[in-house]
């Protein structure tokens, strides 16, 4: 129990500065995900990952996974759409889409071999509008009913 003033420090939430997966290379701007380790990775066709944001820089992970720092900002941005019977529409504004790449999201989890990115948010003529918010994303998912 306070008894005095306390400076309480603050994660400031717009950018995210993490651990990044072992010998893995990022370009600015392209998707970043988390893998089931915990990591921060491009964003590639995988399974056990989540899409947190977009990288703010070009860096590329150390010998060990952690080694090097990536700074990511979650957010609201435009990316490739898929093509053909995966490309995404705009009556799929508010689904959860999926990781194709680095660049790249799909309708469709690719039968059980991608994971996901975030909430449609728009489509235009340039690509899909997706919205980053990885704690949203892992709730919905996951079915969490409760989060702590």
């Amino acid at each position: 129990m306070l008894a005095a003033d306390r400076n309480t420090p603050r994660l400031q939430g717009d950018v995210l500065e993490q651990g990044l997966a072992a010998t893995v290379a990022v370009f600015a701007g392209a998707i970043v995900m988390r893998n089931a380790a915990g990591y921060l990775t491009k964003g590639a066709t995988a399974t056990g990952s989540v899409g947190v944001g977009r990288a703010e820089e070009r860096k590329t992970g150390g010998a060990n996974a952690g080694d090097e720092k990536l700074r990511v900002r979650p957010g609201i941005y435009r990316f490739k759409n898929s093509t053909s019977a995966d490309a995404i529409t705009v009556a799929e504004i508010g689904d959860v889409c999926f990781i194709v790449d680095d660049e790249q999201v799909a309708k469709t989890n690719g039968t059980n071999t991608r994971s996901p990115a975030g909430f449609v948010r728009d489509v235009d003529a340039q690509g899909v509008w997706v919205e980053f918010d990885e704690v949203k994303t892992r709730i919905f998912v996951e079915g969490i009913a409760n989060p702590v």
